[in-house]
């Protein structure tokens, strides 16, 4: 009696043994479930690092409008992560290619988490504020740089300026270079690209609306279409690239020279620095915080020095002077009239490198631009001075010199002059103007690379125009006013634009110490405006005039 039962004893611990295990099985699969569940969350889009606009609150202009179907078509990797391009490269560098697809993870999303703005946005306050929404005139068809007819609505050929773009059969292309889409442009914006609204978005006020939409879309386009092609552009003193994308779109591409927190050496003349690809983003960042509008958007990419330059180059002078380091990494120099050599060179590491991409004015057949010398423009000598150096009421010739004697020409330069100012930008010889509209116009606030070189030093001689004309818009001032309250405050609200370009995941735009030179020389710009108000009269060119509503 007691062998069957100590059998059915045994049998039922082996059972309870069994449902226990199974119970423990089943629990432990439940969490590992969880953890996978919580750690696969999908990080934020690449089109969360894009500069925010108001399009939820205003209407954007009418010769541009958003087209959802672009900003996700154009979401392609700027480094390349299959066998096939891997093929291209050494079999010893294929550890440094899976290191830079890491960082580029960081760019678009999908390592790293772009950063939030603690509480309320100040940037937001701020472009919601009477200042950034002032109206503006009704534009009339001359006020737009380029049109859109179609060949229904054209009128004789005598009617047909040199601002005119046509549509329908002239945009349609069979697209027999290699890479090119083939792409049927008509009258209808939706079937336009990024960088074709951009362009009829040009008015004779301001380069681009803020509020529209497509100036973000048009942001994260140059961050993220595939880079066809890539040839050095000539003129200029350094090195600079002309990249082609496949919808015919182009892009001005700056090289990381030189470490973000490098500061230019003091004994150092303006004229013998490197250009900076950050300065060239943290421009146009500053350029539309002040409601200047002025600066062609530019944006951040790491891109691969490899794949997407020294093999798809058809430029042969460039080709040439590509070459290894002794540490491995892929260096090129190409040629230009300064630092374009084998002891100045451009490397990656080995090879992603940070660029800087600005967004291209349209071409100068359609839309020709003039080159004006500024009235304050440096000697480039290490020994002579420049006039307005030597002649302190240097401002009254100026003044009575066409075109700075009449219209809003002087005051427009001095907006230029207080924007290089806070960046310390002495490299400002020259700017350009659309000639369609004459000088009834906005000045283009072009080639910024050798702005934000100092932190530690300020350079007065840049408000020279500002001390001595004395004469200021009010829109501008009071913009001034505003940045330097504690609600907004101009470093605050710089570095949270900056945080939505693309290369903020790999390390700030700007370092703190250039920011808090920001405040600095905001205070600096306005005290000078004070010191011209205890003197003189008639400083304050007021553009607000007409305006119901005390922005004061």
């Amino acid at each position: 009696m007691m062998r069957p039962n100590l059998r059915l004893s045994t049998r039922s611990i082996y059972l309870g043994l069994a449902c226990l295990s199974l119970a423990l099985h089943l629990l432990l699969a439940f969490f590992c479930l969880s953890v996978l569940q919580t750690a696969c969350v999908l990080p934020t889009s690449p089109s969360s690092s894009i500069p925010r606009t108001d399009a939820q609150d205003h209407p954007s202009v009418s010769h541009s409008s958003s087209s959802s179907a672009d900003s996700s078509s154009h979401k392609l990797p700027t480094i390349p992560h299959n066998d096939d391009h891997r093929k291209t490269l050494h079999p010893q560098d294929e550890d440094s290619v899976r290191d830079a697809a890491e960082r580029e993870k960081k760019l678009t999303g999908a390592g790293k988490v772009t950063q939030k703005v603690k509480g309320r946005s100040k940037l937001e306050v701020l472009f919601r504020h009477p200042l950034y929404n002032l109206p503006r005139p009704e534009l009339q068809d001359d006020d737009w740089l380029l049109r859109v007819k179609t060949n229904e609505h054209a009128g004789s050929e005598e009617e047909e300026g040199e601002d005119t773009v046509y549509s329908d059969s002239q945009w349609q292309s069979a697209s027999q270079e290699e890479g090119y889409d083939k792409v049927s442009w008509t009258s209808d914006v939706e079937t336009h690209p990024l960088w074709l609204r951009f362009h009829l978005g040009i008015s004779r006020w301001e380069l681009y609306n803020r509020k529209d939409p497509n100036v973000a879309q048009l942001t994260h386009y140059l961050a993220t279409q595939r880079i066809l092609g890539a040839v050095q552009k000539t003129g200029g003193t350094q090195l600079k690239l002309l990249t082609s994308f496949p919808d015919y779109g182009q892009a001005l591409l700056k090289p990381m020279k030189q470490s973000r927190d490098a500061e230019t050496d003091v004994n150092l003349f303006y004229f013998s620095d490197f250009e900076r690809h950050n300065a060239e983003i943290a421009a146009f960042h500053l350029d539309r915080l002040l409601g200047f509008n002025r600066i062609p958007p530019v944006v951040g990419r790491l891109i691969n020095v490899t794949t997407e330059i020294r093999e798809i180059t058809t430029d042969r002078r460039l080709s040439r002077t590509f070459f290894t380091s002794p540490v491995g990494n892929t260096c090129f120099y190409g040629q230009c009239e300064y630092y374009c050599s084998s002891e100045h060179p451009v490397c990656g590491q080995p090879h992603a490198l940070e660029v800087s991409l600005s967004a291209m004015l349209p071409d100068l057949s359609l839309a020709p631009r003039r080159s004006w010398r500024s009235p304050w423009r440096r000697s480039y000598s290490r020994t002579k001075l420049a006039q307005w150096e030597k002649e302190p009421a240097y401002c009254d010739t100026v003044k009575q010199t066409p075109p700075y004697n009449h219209g809003t020409r002087l005051v427009d330069l001095i907006d230029m002059a207080v924007l290089d100012f806070l960046m310390s930008n002495m490299d400002r010889h020259h700017y350009e103007t659309f000639e369609k509209f004459g000088n009834e116009t906005f000045l283009l606030h072009l080639d910024n690379g050798r702005a934000f070189g100092r932190h530690s030093r300020d350079e007065p001689s840049i408000l020279v125009p500002l001390q001595q004309c004395c004469r200021i818009r009010r829109s501008t001032l009071l913009r001034l006013h505003l940045l330097s309250l504690p609600g907004f405050r101009l470093s605050d609200v710089m570095r949270e634009s900056l945080v939505q370009d693309p290369l903020v995941g790999v390390a700030p735009l700007l370092s703190e110490p250039h920011l808090s030179a920001l405040d600095r020389r905001l205070a600096t710009v306005l005290q000078v405006v004070q010191t011209c108000q205890d003197r003189h009269k008639d400083v304050i060119y007021n553009d607000l005039e007409g305006y119901d509503q005390d922005h004061d």
